[in-house]
């Protein structure tokens, strides 16, 4: 493939709800682009799978897991495309595809419309200020309505959501669109629609279509002064519309509208077309690293390829071959064979292979340009590392890794698949931040954390695919937290004498409850009772106590602590010593501050057909679920609600047997809540019961 100019190249990622035709889309663009000669189904019916879901799990489960990367050409523009998963389970693959892309394709259901995964998905895409093009998808269903969907990007999504096409026909009559920028009807004909053709707009639709032109013209002038002038003029020229919907999708002020149905291969033309008219290049995105020489001061990275090359891993996997980084060059140029430093390690490594990906293909490659995404093989690093070549010292702002709510004991079944859980293990948990490993010391179980049932069901069955490790998995454990409701002073001194020097630390303060949920420690030390140099030894011990708490044993959150007054003694007074002191300290006043238990609350979206809207109530209310919205959109109905995870095991299966199958649902975090009384005491008894069971 030949380098392009980077005004020529463009990073997208296609997310959307789960079952919205994210990979079907992709697989017909890479079909459109060239890139693939056959086009298969994401259910694998003919036993293939779609190109992006190359994960056997992918095709048996029907679902995107990984996210996958890609290159394509489009009218001399080189597009790289990252395919992300739709599941809240895999969120973070959705995190650190955003987290270096340039612009996004926010794909819908003309018949779901904006459903709760969509507004996850908006909100990391607002997060990282990513501008979209939106493309309505599956016009060919029953109940597609994409206007409806247009009202609800406005209302839902607070979008400036403008239709740049209306369909011909919806349903099984849909059979193009019409582009109100040219005024054309637009045909996809061939067996895979690869023949576009353009014609007059169908009698029956001229009207509908002015009047939609109108309202486009209305929308996007206000980006525009030359527009509004040609409007007045009545010498509007498509250049003039272009140039202002580009202008309103980089601000994020404007959503352009596109739509089709990628399955029937309907659409997909124009929206590469739109893909490289609407969406930044490398150049018109601001990218900022931190001066680690400068007190970590924000530097605006320059997309300059001469200047100093910087670079970020954001996605590893481990291939046959060995480690594959993912990298976005964001300064500079990398060339094959050359030496780049990791800035978090330190530790120098030679490039030997540069890959451009094609999904689970690889295309060697000499040189990568700032604003291209390739893969290198062989480089020891983490997900989230920043690379130089050593003339700056600049490291990468990180990505939002939500904390994991959900864990599982996991033993294997005999000496063999000990190993290979191992090996599994240290794989896995570099691939994806948000799943976590640890050995719990009391029972001698290792414990895997992640971020619901589906997210640790798929690694499970991965290590047993993949590595022949046969395990036994425990139940799954809710993440419990413990804090405190008030205020408590301590006055704890530290005292030890053992033959030659002693131990002698005293520490007084209060600890109290912090209103953001967080560790905080304050230091109102005057008149150096406590020399300076073991104040952070104080901080280090009263850090120790916040990982098991004395009420059931669970890490303790929202937590001020503060010293004010406190001794030392000039021979015996150490580290060591202050830290035991502040150990002390804390455990005197944890108890008086009336400690108790918090547990996570999920954010539980269900949609559901509007008859068994009283049905899901009756669920989510037995699970001690708190009803947040409940939403009525012709015949389906979406309840919105929080409800404890500990209640939500097993959920879908009791869903799907109340609705016929025909609901479904999707859970996030979305905080931490105090446990009732009663069922605190209910697991404070089952948590001392289960560490004496672990002693014996």
């Amino acid at each position: 493939m030949t380098a392009h100019p980077q005004t020529k190249l463009r990073n997208i990622g296609i997310s959307a709800h789960i079952d919205s035709g994210k990979t079907t889309l992709t697989e017909r663009i890479l079909y459109y682009t060239q890139r693939i000669h056959a086009i298969h189904d994401v259910k694998g019916k003919d036993g293939v799978g779609a190109t992006m879901d190359f994960m056997e799990l992918e095709k048996e489960r029907g679902i995107t897991i990984q996210s996958a990367a890609t290159t394509c050409e489009w009218n001399d523009h080189s597009i790289n495309i990252i395919d992300t998963p739709g599941h809240v389970d895999f969120t973070i693959e959705v995190e650190r595809a955003l987290r270096v892309l340039d612009g996004a394709i926010l794909v819908l259901c003309s018949v779901g419309g904006v459903q709760s995964q969509s507004v996850t998905v908006d909100r990391q895409m607002t997060r990282y200020q990513v501008p979209r093009v939106a493309f309505i998808n599956k016009c060919d269903r029953t109940g597609a309505d994409p206007f409806r969907v247009i009202r609800q990007l406005r209302e839902r999504l607070n979008h400036n959501a403008v239709a740049l096409q209306i369909p011909i026909g919806l349903e099984s009559e849909h059979d193009g669109v019409i582009d109100l920028v040219g005024m054309r009807a637009i045909r996809f004909e061939g067996s895979h629609g690869e023949t576009v053709t353009v014609g007059p707009i169908p009698e029956g639709l001229l009207e509908m279509a002015q009047q939609k032109r109108e309202e486009m013209l209305d929308a996007v002038s206000l980006y525009s002064d030359a527009l509004t002038e040609a409007i007045l003029e009545g010498t509007v020229t498509e250049d003039l519309i272009h140039d202002a919907i580009r202008n309103g999708t980089l601000s994020l002020k404007l959503t352009p509208v596109l739509m089709g149905s990628a399955y029937k291969n309907r659409g997909v033309q124009p929206l590469l077309d739109a893909v490289c008219r609407y969406l930044p290049t490398p150049l018109e995105t601001p990218s900022e690293a931190l001066d680690l020489d400068q007190d970590e001061a924000p530097v605006v990275m320059d997309s300059d390829p001469l200047k100093p090359l910087v670079m970020l891993a954001f996605k590893l996997e481990v291939s046959r071959y060995g480690q594959l980084t993912y990298v976005r060059v964001y300064q500079g140029t990398l060339h094959k064979g050359d030496t780049i430093i990791n800035m978090r390690s330190g530790k120098k490594s030679k490039v030997g292979r540069l890959i451009r990906m094609q999904a689970n293909e690889m295309e060697d490659i000499d040189e990568a340009r700032s604003g291209d995404i390739v893969a290198l093989f062989g480089i020891d690093c983490a997900s989230g590392d920043t690379f130089t070549d050593g003339q700056v010292n600049y490291t990468m702002t990180s990505m939002h890794v939500p904390a994991p709510v959900i864990s599982l004991a996991l033993k294997p079944k005999d000496k063999k698949a000990e190993m290979n859980v191992g090996k599994a293990l240290t794989r896995f948990t570099r691939e994806d931040p948000t799943f976590r490993t640890y050995l719990d010391e009391e029972t001698g179980e290792t414990i895997v954390c992640g971020m619901g049932e589906l997210h640790l069901d798929v690694y499970v069955e991965r290590m047993r695919r993949e590595y022949q490790a046969d395990v036994e998995v425990g139940m799954p454990k809710v993440a419990y937290r413990e804090t405190i409701k008030r205020r408590a002073d301590f006055n704890h001194t530290h005292k030890k004498q053992t033959g030659g020097s002693g131990q002698y630390g005293r520490v007084a303060g209060f600890i109290e409850p912090h209103p953001e949920g967080e560790y905080e420690f304050i230091n109102e030390i005057s008149g150096g009772v406590i020399p300076t140099e073991f104040i952070p030894s104080c901080d280090k011990g009263f850090k120790a106590c916040l990982q098991k708490g004395s009420l059931a044993g669970f890490p303790i959150v929202a937590v001020k602590v503060t010293i004010n007054d406190g001794a030392a003694h000039s021979v015996d007074s150490s580290d060591m010593a202050f830290q035991a002191a502040a150990i002390g300290a804390f455990r005197e006043a944890y108890g008086k501050a009336e400690p108790i238990l918090l547990e996570p609350l999920m954010r539980v979206v269900v949609e559901t057909p509007s008859e068994f809207q009283g049905t899901v109530l009756g669920t989510l209310n037995q699970r001690r679920g708190i009803i947040v919205s409940t939403s009525e959109d012709g015949a389906f109905s979406v309840v919105e609600s929080e409800v404890p995870l500990a209640e939500m095991f097993g959920y879908s299966t009791v869903l799907r047997s109340s609705t016929q199958g025909k609901a479904e649902f999707t859970m996030e975090l979305s905080r931490y809540s105090p446990v009732p009384r009663s069922i605190a005491e209910e697991i404070i008894k089952a948590q001392k019961e289960e560490q004496k069971t672990s002693r014996k």
